[in-house]
């Protein structure tokens, strides 16, 4: 019988399956199962979900900045991931990890995936201040948090899904473990640093579009600034 099923549809049947049957999925990762339909599925639902996203931040400042924003932010997550990735594979390997590289890109792409999920979920609410407030920094802190809270949430599925892929009764399961946890910080640490370079997302009112700004400041820096400017301090 031939496969009708749109190859859209073959694609979220992946993610769905990642988000229902988390266990049976990461177990088919361990396994080596059928991992570059998961790889490229996992791709194309998080980028369309990130992309989204990006586009609706970037529609407060103009549609320049919206199509901007909706290329530039699944960049984000996936030039970070590659960044990182390599240091992830060669510690395990180094400690004794067997798992193949393919099965380490799938497993980090989980995480991508269910933060994308997550973020499009905020979406909505997102939309909704974007429209009834103008206030720029409280916008600027509230993506703030939702990326935070959604980036930590991927982080902790990564760090669960990882021992379970990666754990191997072994010697240096231990020390394979906090190698994980140092680059889960890694991982973080770049994502923002990253964000930062490839900045802007919003766009500040009453500026002429700009696809990069100069390299100034930092990340926290900004974060800081704008909740001082938001309470009144400054």
């Amino acid at each position: 019988m031939i496969d009708r099923q749109p190859q859209g549809s073959k694609y979220f049947a992946v993610l769905i399956d990642l988000l229902r049957e988390r266990q049976l999925f990461l177990e088919e990762i361990r396994q080596g199962v059928r991992l570059p339909n998961k790889i490229i599925s996992l791709l194309v639902c998080s980028s369309l979900f990130l992309a989204i996203y990006g586009g609706i931040i970037g529609a407060y400042h103009s549609w320049m900045q919206a199509l901007s924003s909706a290329v530039k932010l699944p960049a984000l997550y996936l030039i970070t991931l590659l960044i990182c990735l390599p240091t992830l594979y060669f510690c395990n390997i180094i400690f004794g990890s067997k798992r193949s590289f393919p099965q380490h890109f799938a497993l980090v792409l989980t995480a991508v995936s269910v933060t994308s999920v997550l973020l499009f979920s905020f979406a909505p609410i997102s939309l909704f201040f974007l429209i009834t407030t103008n206030n720029y920094q409280f916008l600027i802190l509230l993506n703030v948090f939702i990326f935070a809270l959604t980036g930590f949430i991927g982080i902790s599925s990564l760090y669960q899904a990882t021992n379970l892929v990666l754990e191997q009764e072994d010697e240096g399961n231990k020390t394979r473990k906090k190698a994980l946890k140092f680059w889960l910080f890694l991982y973080a640490f770049v994502g923002s640093q990253l964000g930062w370079t490839l900045r802007p997302f919003f766009g500040t009112p009453d500026s002429i579009f700009q696809l990069f700004r100069e390299r100034e400041g930092n990340f926290y820096l900004s974060v800081i600034q704008a909740l001082t400017y938001l309470l009144g301090f400054r």
